[in-house]
């Protein structure tokens, strides 16, 4: 049985259901930021894989780090870069990793998406669900401006007994029924700052309270918030320029500076400012995204149990 992780001295717990700490501009700090963010009780961390270039660091840094769940996937900012064998591969990486969930996978019509063709992406979308139904795991799912042609893919292949995971969620609140209703869960980071704020009010309130879950998208997605501060990354600006630049968000700047880069303890500032859109508790929405997460993170050969969570 999956022994829980150790309860931090923090009045919350808290699951960081999206992030990417193999990220070339983090991956040398990985192991102080996961403590860091353990120390503010953040217990598990689904650490997601974008190319067949990544997988390996995700696995290895689930076998170093007990509160790492490994997730692999072909994100569609990648789908130009795949080898010809890359399905092949991502079966290989889940059957020698059990534990593992699939993501990032998505669709994306953004500024970096659209250069992208879209009929590959959805092949690659398509074949990446239909594989997440065939191994019974739950999803990470990125979708920038596509929320329409997701729909209509999510209705053709699904439904989802084990779960998806709207990552960074931003769509309307129009959407949630139908999404929810395909086994779609609402993961918000940072980025939901952006939204005009009585827009993300009414979409938050739309969430069935059972389907909310946060994240970071770290080392993306950095919540700025004024007179709050944030948890800064201890990384060297050079080696930002080691390699190409794996991000999750519309940004094309070539080179981020420390200061933008995100940390999962920054996890805190999406809370509080999702617990005082939906006018509830932070304590009550933490243990409850906790929960939602840790459900859609049990499935066969899991590091995450609910009884070992004590839920």
């Amino acid at each position: 049985m999956a022994q829980a992780p150790a309860r931090a001295a923090s009045a919350v717990r808290l699951f960081d259901a999206h992030c990417h700490l193999q990220d070339p501009r983090v991956a040398a700090v990985a192991p102080a930021l996961i403590r860091a963010a353990a120390a503010s009780g953040v217990a598990r961390f689904a650490v997601n894989g974008t190319s067949e270039k990544d997988w390996h660091l995700v696995q290895q840094m689930a076998e170093d780090h007990p509160a790492v769940v490994p997730c692999f996937g072909l994100h569609p900012w990648w789908v130009p870069e795949r080898s010809p064998d890359w399905m092949n591969s991502l079966r290989r990486f889940f059957a020698e990793t059990p534990e593992a969930a699939v993501g990032e996978i998505g669709l994306d019509k953004g500024s970096h998406g659209k250069t992208i063709d879209f009929g590959e992406q959805v092949e690659v979308f398509q074949r990446q669900l239909e594989l997440a139904k065939e191994l019974e795991r739950p999803v990470s799912v990125h979708c920038v401006r596509a929320f329409g042609d997701l729909l209509e893919v999510l209705k053709q292949t699904g439904p989802f007994p084990a779960g998806v995971l709207l990552h960074s969620y931003m769509g309307s609140s129009e959407m949630v029924s139908g999404l929810s209703n395909l086994g779609c869960y609402f993961s918000l980071s940072g980025f939901l700052i952006g939204m005009k704020s009585t827009k993300a009010k009414k979409m938050l309130k739309s969430i069935p309270l059972d389907r909310i879950l946060l994240e970071t998208d770290a080392p993306d997605a950095l919540p700025r918030l004024d007179n709050v501060a944030v948890s800064p990354v201890p990384v060297h600006s050079s080696d930002a320029d080691t390699e190409k630049r794996h991000i999750d968000s519309e940004s094309q700047a070539a080179n981020a500076s420390n200061e933008s880069l995100n940390h999962p303890e920054n996890i805190h500032i999406v809370l509080n400012y999702v617990a005082s859109l939906l006018e509830m508790p932070e304590s009550e929405l933490a243990e409850l995204s906790y929960k939602n997460a840790t459900k859609l993170f049990s499935y066969p050969g899991s590091k995450v149990q609910p009884e070992a969570e004590g839920i």
